[in-house]
């Protein structure tokens, strides 16, 4: 007998469900996978599609190896040994070369499409056996008494589905689907930016071993990425103060980018010849995490827990990250449950981990005795060889980098009580940069 057209549709169980398909959940996907776990996959995006986050870590190798992409992932980037800074108060430009770093193994990173990336780590995720619906997003979520989780999704053809799940990962990124629903998200309030960002193609580069690192150039409001990839494409983006933003007064977000690469000299040079070739997008709230990531039943990783400025690239790779751990504790909590606890507990304390690492370093990075430091950069016990494994993601692993990492911020601190005045007026500038601002149609168009 036919089912009439009204009825619910059938509940499809799965041993983990996994909400996103960027970095975080094709990392995690084929990892249960290939521990023989019943894993569906659902993603919002039919890939491949648009993506920043586009300049990779160090750290990143080991585990694109890992997860047997890293020959595909080399074919399609741009070779990154180093990351430039560009200061505006000093004359000349300061780069770090990874291969410096204090562990010699992670010499160098890559940038990348991340639409190219993104779509070969969920190709890889469905050749290790995830069953991976694109076009597909998730609507509800229950969480059941007997500890299984119902989620209800719908595809981009209008059809709906319900799916059943002893686990759940949330790895939605930015829509932070858990996080809005509990009503768990909050803005960081020890950060607040906003972004400008498009590709262009013709952009002048350095030339040599150095043509694809990374720059970070500072301006007065803020700070501009500029990541060359392959085919001559750059991305180039403006990471700015929400009041910032408010000067718009009625200019396109085309105008604005452009007003304000005007005000940086060796960026606007760079960019004199070029031509944009994506329409320019912003996006606000840009930092913020949820209370908890967890639940005994449920994990948030990567940017569906917390997002922090990415003037360091470790979004990809605390997503990435998170995606091993998260292997690893669902895996404990479904084959040994009195072990759960403890392994949730381990998952909070490496997800938090990350983040904090690198905020320590992004909360102060406008500030100009800071800038001095990574400008005029000394080894001094150690602490550029510390800096460098920050800034190449070894921030997880054995590297014996914590004596001189607080080294390096207490001779910060003490830069600070040698210049009173001029660290005074730059934590009155921060805090006067941090506040929250009206930003109803800040970003639109």
């Amino acid at each position: 007998m036919t089912a009439p057209d009204h009825a619910p549709p059938t509940e499809m169980p799965c041993d983990v469900l996994v909400i996103g398909g960027g970095p975080a959940g094709a990392t995690v996907a084929p990892l249960l996978a290939e521990r023989g776990y019943r894993v569906v996959l659902l993603d919002k995006d039919r890939h491949p599609r648009f993506h920043i986050g586009e300049s990779l870590l160090p750290a990143n190798l080991p585990l694109l190896e890992r997860l047997g992409v890293a020959d595909e992932m080399r074919a399609i980037g741009m070779h990154k040994p180093g990351a430039e800074f560009v200061s505006p108060q000093h004359g000349h430009t300061q780069t770090f070369y990874f291969a410096d770093a204090w562990d010699k193994s992670m010499p160098s990173a890559y940038q990348v499409r991340r639409a190219e990336f993104d779509a070969m780590l969920l190709e890889n995720a469905a050749r290790k056996g995830v069953q991976v619906h694109q076009g597909c997003k998730a609507t509800q979520v229950e969480f059941d008494a007997d500890g299984s989780v119902r989620v209800q999704s719908r595809s981009d053809d209008g059809s709906a589905q319900r799916w059943r799940a002893r686990f759940l990962i949330d790895a939605s990124g930015r829509d932070t689907f858990l996080a809005n629903r509990f009503r768990i998200k909050e803005r960081n309030p020890q950060h607040n930016s906003s972004a400008l960002y498009a590709h262009f193609r013709g952009a002048q580069r350095h030339g040599g071993t150095d043509e694809g690192n990374i720059s970070i150039l500072w301006f007065e409001h803020g700070w501009f990425w500029f990541i060359p990839m392959t085919d001559g494409v750059t991305s180039v983006g403006m990471v700015t103060w929400p009041y910032h933003m408010k000067t718009r007064r009625g200019r396109s977000l085309e105008q604005f980018l452009q007003d304000n690469i005007a005000t940086c000299p060796e960026l606007a040079r760079r960019l004199a010849s070029a031509e944009r070739v994506t329409k320019v997008e912003a996006t606000g709230n840009f930092s913020y995490a949820a209370t908890r990531n967890h639940g005994r039943n449920y994990l948030m990783l990567g940017d569906a827990f917390a997002f922090i400025d990415p003037v360091f690239s470790s979004g990809v790779w605390l997503a990435m990250q998170g995606g091993v751990v998260g292997a690893e504790t669902v895996d404990v909590c479904l084959r040994q449950p009195r072990q759960a606890a403890a392994a949730l507990r381990r998952f909070d304390r490496i997800s938090r981990h990350g983040p904090r690492q690198f905020s320590w370093f992004i909360y102060r990075m406008t500030n100009p005795i800071m800038r001095d430091f990574f400008m005029y950069p000394k080894n001094v016990l150690r602490v550029k060889e510390a800096l460098l494994s920050v800034l190449a993601g070894d921030v997880y692993g054995g590297t014996p980098i914590w004596r001189s990492l607080l080294a390096f911020k207490g001779l910060y601190y003490a830069a600070n009580l040698l210049q009173p005045r001029r660290a005074y007026r730059a934590w009155k500038k921060r805090r006067h940069n941090i506040r929250t601002v009206d930003d109803a149609g800040l970003y639109q168009a």
